[in-house]
């Protein structure tokens, strides 16, 4: 059995949680772009990049499979507020915050379809 954390100050909880909030601001921004990446990319015929961009997302996408579709961020930031908004954990309105995977998920299932007939389509 594991030892009872003490809850931090709340100073000390204000800071940490602005700390994850702009870490988990950036990974998101990181994965966002790379979804809204691929299908530019395999529109410029750069397969190769795509692939990448596939792999990357595809990803977090696991470990999100693994943490029951939560971002691990989001239970580290718990620790440190009483907040449950959906976007407590992360910089985003609250209605971007709230809809992230639906949104995403499409634009990532779709952008994959997408390099997969432009990779199709390409000339030997």
């Amino acid at each position: 059995m594991r030892p009872v954390q003490p809850r931090p100050t709340t100073e000390s909880a204000s800071r940490n949680l602005i700390v994850v909030k702009l870490v988990h601001t950036l990974a998101w921004a990181v994965f966002a772009g790379c979804i809204l990446a691929i299908p530019v990319a395999s529109w410029y015929g750069e397969h190769r990049a795509a692939g990448w961009l596939i792999a990357i997302v595809a990803c977090e996408v696991t470990v999100l499979l693994f943490n029951r579709m939560r971002c691990p961020l989001t239970a580290v930031a718990a620790r440190f507020t009483d907040d449950r908004h959906d976007n407590f954990d992360i910089y985003l309105p609250r209605w971007l915050a709230k809809y992230n995977k639906l949104i995403f998920g499409v634009l990532y299932a779709v952008g994959v379809v997408f390099a997969l007939m432009q990779w199709l389509r390409a000339p030997g």
